[in-house]
């Protein structure tokens, strides 16, 4: 814990280093001068000057011998690099590098002393972090963990398979070689996308699925390199995409309103429901969200007292921590009609199925066995069309049919967004004209 003491008039910070640093530090306790002589300013300072000293010394251990080629070691020499305002480059890298920048950082190594784990960081002297095919899946998980802090168990689960399957694939389409992952090159990254055409064409895959896998290692890439602060990082999966002119748009077909009004609420249709996967399924009739944005609401999110009842869609933590889709899908939800009816049924949410899965497939399943779909196209997922439809069908502009969906509105109108975001009151007003009649069986 640091404290505080003062010396000719500045306050500096004063620690004890923790025993795990002893050896590194090469002294007991650690002064810093925060360079004021307010008080209660330096007591604002004192914090996170104790965190960065933590920091540099976690940076400092791990430059230890013990830790050589690791990716901690890479991301501790970038670290300590940073504090001196250079990024971290290899000795191969430096031999070309503008004499300026060679002075600057021997100016910085003579500074502290010649200490040898600076002039490690500082000159280049981290070998190749060795992380390989096989471990690339769990690092990420690792380099992603601030990322991923909202995501519930299952969201997690399925974001740990789809970097766990990237990387196997990966793997696959090298004939099983367990390359470095600084070894993934764009011709690394052209034979995966040559891998998953002869499978598209041989077993029928989804291009999709292929163009998901492409996006997630790019995104894995740019972590690992982020992470070790490597300037002018290569993105290997730059402009690599499966294109298929026969491939028609995988559009999820819309349920036509009449459809909902004639079969969905005809009395005794949702028997073969449970009271929970009914009430989730009329919610989003009405209101048009992703059926995960309602099963995994926290209570504190669905608001029945306030002047417009509504469901707050966001990230949250804590007990019920759930991760939305993006920044856009943030939005206070009105609920009218039948979606008022079922969220007052359920004021504390949907526990059977919040941070699960298998909601979708359970129920398009279960209506699929009761001829309750138009066709063996149509899934659940098709409201949210329906829902875009019926805007439409009253003239909503494009603008508000963005919020009320959870749109990117800088990508609707193709530049930034000024003003203000649509009020609670105009979402109510457009949802209660859309409000479809509430059968007495459902309300």
């Amino acid at each position: 814990m640091a404290g505080l003491h003062k010396r000719n008039g500045i306050w500096h910070l004063r620690m004890r280093v923790p025993r795990r640093y002893l050896d590194v530090a090469g002294r007991s306790e650690i002064h810093r001068s925060l360079r004021t002589d307010s008080e209660r300013r330096a007591r604002e300072l004192l914090p996170a000057a104790e965190a960065q000293i933590l920091k540099d010394l976690e940076a400092m251990r791990a430059l230890t011998p013990e830790m050589s080629g690791t990716v901690d070691q890479l991301a501790a020499a970038s670290h300590i690099a940073a504090n001196e305002g250079f990024p971290y480059r290899p000795v191969a890298d430096l031999v070309t590098a503008p004499l300026d920048e060679l002075l600057g950082r021997f100016a910085a190594v003579e500074r502290h002393g010649s200490d040898p784990k600076v002039a490690t960081a500082l000159l280049g002297g981290v070998e190749q972090t060795g992380l390989r095919l096989s471990q690339f899946a769990a690092a990420d998980e690792q380099l992603a963990a601030f990322d991923n802090r909202f995501k519930n168990p299952n969201q997690m689960r399925v974001w740990r398979n789809a970097k766990i399957r990237a990387a196997s694939n990966l793997r696959a389409a090298l004939d099983g070689a367990d390359i470095l992952v600084e070894d993934i090159d764009h011709a690394v990254a052209l034979r995966h996308r040559a891998w998953w055409k002869r499978r598209v064409a041989a077993e029928g895959l989804a291009i999709e699925s292929a163009n998901k896998e492409f996006a997630n290692l790019a995104g894995m890439l740019r972590r690992y390199y982020e992470n070790i602060a490597r300037p002018n990082p290569p993105e290997p999966y730059r402009r690599v995409s499966l294109r298929d002119r026969h491939n028609d748009e995988n559009r999820k077909l819309e349920i036509p309103t009449d459809w909902i009004v004639e079969k969905w609420f005809a009395p005794g249709a949702f028997d073969n429901l449970n009271a929970e996967a009914r009430d989730i399924l009329l919610i989003s009739i009405e209101t048009g969200c992703r059926q995960s944005e309602i099963h995994d609401l926290p209570p504190e999110a669905i608001v029945l007292d306030a002047a417009i009842p509504h469901i707050l869609v966001a990230n949250s933590g804590g007990e019920h921590r759930r991760e939305i889709k993006n920044h856009a899908s943030k939005r206070q939800v009105p609920l009218v009609g039948v979606a008022l009816a079922a969220a007052r049924r359920n004021p504390d949410g949907f526990p059977r199925y919040r941070g699960r899965g298998g909601y979708s497939g359970n129920v398009n399943g279960r209506l699929r066995t009761s001829g309750l779909f138009p066709s063996p196209e149509h899934t659940i997922g098709g409201l949210r069309h329906s829902w875009e439809s019926r805007m439409e069908a009253f003239r909503v502009s494009e603008t508000e049919k963005g919020h009320m969906m959870g749109h990117s509105i800088k990508k609707i109108r193709g530049r930034p967004v000024y003003g203000d975001d649509v009020t609670l009151e105009k979402r109510h007003e457009i949802a209660q004209q859309l409000s479809l009649p509430v059968p007495d069986h459902l309300a």
